[in-house]
């Protein structure tokens, strides 16, 4: 198997934020956490999982933001800014050869947002997939689930709390593995698309 296809990345980052979904005067929102799940796509089987904390450069973590995420301004009071957090997704997870995944565009889209306003280098390939817009599709649904939604529709109980960007990842690898799994089983092993 190509090595930009053994494994797909799963993320799902949590910014900082207020309550009324505006920053303050003088911030923007920023990455504080990226959580990461790998996923060996020809086990379908969930494998690392970690929580990468990044230090805001331009914000400070609210109370709101605290409240609806657990993370607090001390737990990243010494982690590393978003370029290191960009450095170790590419060294150690070979994040631009790798496909990436992610439960909607958000993370694809702050990430993008963050690496801009910093001058960096977006860690990622081209190759993205919409695990909440999968999901919907796949199920014949005619909108969108949050991740808890979705696991609420299924029967599940999530591991760990919503809002935690460690969790939601590897909660997200579930989902995503089920999908895939369900697509295999579908197909059966003598399965053409003319078929």
């Amino acid at each position: 198997m190509s090595r930009s296809l053994d494994k797909i990345l799963v993320v799902d980052i949590e910014s900082t934020c207020w309550e009324g979904g505006y920053a303050q005067r003088g911030q923007i929102s920023e990455i504080i956490e990226v959580g990461l799940c790998t996923l060996d796509v020809s086990k379908l089987r969930r494998e690392d999982k970690c929580a990468i904390m990044v230090k805001p450069m331009k914000s400070r973590i609210s109370e709101f933001c605290s409240e609806l995420t657990s993370i607090t301004p001390d737990m990243v009071e010494l982690a590393k800014p978003l370029a290191n957090a960009c450095s170790t997704l590419e060294k150690e997870y070979d994040s631009r050869q790798r496909m990436w995944a992610s439960w909607g565009d958000y993370d694809r889209n702050q990430f993008q947002k963050n690496c801009k306003e910093y001058g960096l280098r977006y860690p990622f390939g081209p190759t993205h997939l919409n695990v909440k817009t999968l999901f919907s599709i796949t199920l014949g649904m005619n909108r969108k689930l949050d991740l808890d939604e979705a696991f609420r529709y299924l029967g599940w109980e999530l591991e760990g709390p919503l809002h935690r960007g460690v969790d939601d990842a590897w909660n997200t690898a579930k989902l995503l593995s089920w999908l895939l799994k369900r697509g295999r089983d579908a197909e059966g092993p003598g399965h053409t698309a003319d078929s």
